[in-house]
């Protein structure tokens, strides 16, 4: 079975690179792997170049577009009926793409989903994973890819219609996965598929990421999910609308009915608990735990802020790769 890896990049000088070493020195080996970079301007082409130097299946094409474009434009001129997907910024497992490729060998698998580890270094940006990324305990028979990690068949691209032809530039897997969902296409979920992502430098990067991918999953209007229900996305942003104007609520009437606002305090007290215990779950420090309440809280606001950009007639503009 012959395997084609898809990648965009925009401005991946630094992250580039480690990821073309990771995908080069795989246990199976790509038989070629084809980027398209949407129009970087600082050093990511000099990078690909010296690899292609000594990698002859490194294929690279420059198309000024958008990261949905880009995927779609490297799925065309990719030669094998097998494609894999990851992104700049990821570092696959020595056998990622032999075990993420190893399902499509059954006919009756459509898309193998594989899964994605934050990676930071600093206590914040260990706890901003916990937020930002998708813990492996949670990987069931809903679960749906990103492309961070995921292989399909040609075939079931092409079924699906492409990533979507749309001014977005984030959460493209969003309605890829929708539409394949729809389509009665089969998943094959592998949980020992894993890439390592490289979670943002910054809190204000990481809300900024939460803020975007919110925005764009409201704008593709998916609000009952077949698989997800409940827990699709736009559900779970209306529920936290509904905590915060219950808590807010409970205090403003607690002003003259002071046994309401004992039980927002309470409230209170119970979600930043909640939130240092989800955090403290994934890394049994106190030290990374106490950032939980802090990102709850402010990724909150920036998925509620994100929800209501999505719903707006907001200019949609070109976002970072």
């Amino acid at each position: 079975m012959k395997v084609s890896v898809c990648i965009t990049v925009l401005n991946a000088q630094g992250l580039i690179g480690p990821l073309l070493e990771s995908l080069l020195n795989q246990t199976k080996k790509a038989d070629e792997i084809v980027i398209v970079d949407g129009g970087s301007s600082d050093n990511t082409l000099e990078v690909i170049k010296h690899f292609q130097k000594k990698n002859r299946e490194i294929k690279l094409l420059l198309e000024k577009c958008l990261r949905s474009e880009g995927r779609n434009l490297a799925v065309e001129i990719s030669n094998n009926s097998v494609v894999a997907m990851t992104d700049a910024g990821c570092i696959p497992k020595k056998n990622w793409l032999e075990k993420i490729t190893a399902p499509l060998q059954y006919p009756e698998v459509d898309i193998s989903a594989g899964v994605y580890k934050a990676r930071g270094e600093s206590p914040m940006q260990k706890a901003l994973g916990v937020f930002l990324g998708f813990p492996l305990a949670k990987v069931g028979e809903d679960f749906l890819p990103t492309t961070r990690s995921i292989a399909f068949r040609r075939e079931a691209w092409e079924r699906v219609g492409g990533f979507p032809k749309s001014r977005a530039n984030s959460a493209e897997d969003t309605e890829f996965n929708y539409k394949a969902v729809k389509l009665g296409l089969k998943y094959s979920r592998v949980k020992d598929a894993i890439v390592e992502w490289g979670i943002p430098q910054s809190l204000k990067e990481g809300l900024k990421t939460m803020q975007d991918y919110a925005k764009w999953d409201t704008r593709y209007g998916i609000w009952w999910h077949p698989t997800q229900r409940f827990a699709s996305h736009n559900i779970r942003v209306i529920s936290i609308f509904l905590r915060y104007l219950i808590g807010i609520s409970l205090v403003i009437l607690g002003f003259s009915n002071y046994p309401l606002l004992l039980l927002a305090g309470f409230g209170l007290v119970l979600y930043v608990l909640w939130a240092f215990r989800k955090v403290y779950q994934e890394f049994p420090d106190w030290k990374i735990g106490i950032w939980g309440p802090l990102i709850q809280v402010a990724s909150d606001f920036a998925v509620m802020a994100g929800f209501l950009k999505g719903l707006g007639r907001t200019q949609e503009t070109r976002l970072p790769q």
